[in-house]
């Protein structure tokens, strides 16, 4: 079978307390906030993802996008406790509360072939740095910063520490996703265009770089860049996943301004909703002309 995106990732059984102390309880993880905005900007898309047998009847959720699914069996499922610690979801505490088996390259369906292969991973480890190597033949390759720095401690809580195998493995990544402080841990620069430039002089083709204002990427050499509109920030949770998938899909067949600009609109309107994106091309093109007669 043939897909414009593939996607390797662990679904994650998240537990969210806001700031007020209010917990919820859902089906979380890269790959789902990833998979809803791809499906629904009409990708043709593969999950491939692993968890408990015990959880696999609320993988039916992906299903439900249309896209094919492959559920490797684990001992566990992947779960995830976020703290936020202001109302605008910009600080968290966050703990691996359990995680799934990790991925090797013979996860990849035999006889599948994609476009980009996306490694959308919650944490180090669970998407090995030899996956890059490996699967590098088969598509173009886009990676989230995330599960390359995001270390889980033998007490479970999660901390960011830098990439030490980067400018080995960013050469061969197309497509490369941080936020502005994962972007400062790998370069040192809290300049996010400045820190974009530094990534691409290692290698990585197209860079893309989150912040609470704004999305911008960096492709070959140009700075394109487009704001966040949300009316509220019901929905922050899965941003950055959001954004990243939302480009790579609006990519295959759109420039790079184009694409930067749809990603922003498509996850300005997620964010004002809880849960992953549930809107329609339709209505992100609308508020993409909205957003522009703002500019």
């Amino acid at each position: 079978m043939n897909y414009d995106i593939a996607m390797l990732g662990h679904v994650s059984k998240d537990i969210i307390v806001d700031h007020l102390g209010v917990e919820t309880r859902l089906l979380g993880g890269a790959v789902i906030q990833s998979a809803a905005a791809a499906a629904r900007s009409g990708a043709r898309l593969l999950v491939v993802t692993k968890a408990a047998e015990e959880d696999w009847p609320s993988l039916e959720y992906l299903r439900g996008l249309g896209l094919d699914l492959v559920v490797g069996k684990s001992r566990a499922t992947t779960s995830i406790l976020n703290v936020f610690r202001t109302p605008d979801h910009e600080r968290r505490d966050t703990s691996l509360v359990s995680r799934a088996e990790p991925f090797s390259a013979s996860d990849f369906p035999v006889g599948a072939t994609a476009k980009i292969i996306d490694l959308a991973g919650l944490f180090v480890g669970e998407l090995p740095d030899s996956l890059i190597e490996e699967l590098k033949p088969r598509a173009r390759l886009a990676v989230d910063a995330q599960g390359l720095l995001r270390r889980a401690e033998a007490d479970g809580t999660m901390r960011f520490a830098d990439w030490a195998e980067k400018k080995r493995y960013l050469p061969m990544l197309d497509y490369f996703k941080t936020d502005a402080a994962e972007a400062k841990i790998l370069t040192g620069r809290d300049d996010r265009e400045e820190a974009a430039r530094i990534l691409a002089s290692w290698g990585a083709k197209e860079v893309m770089v989150t912040h609470n204002t704004e999305v911008l990427v960096l492709v070959e050499g140009r700075i394109h860049r487009a704001p966040f509109t949300p009316s509220n920030l019901s929905g922050r949770t899965g941003r950055g996943d959001t954004t990243f998938a939302s480009y790579l899909t609006r990519r295959l067949g759109h420039g790079p301004e184009d694409s930067v600009r749809y990603a922003a609109a498509l996850c300005s309107l997620k964010m004002e909703k809880p849960g992953p994106f549930t809107g329609t091309v339709e209505e992100v093109l609308k508020r993409m002309e909205e957003d522009a007669g703002k500019s």
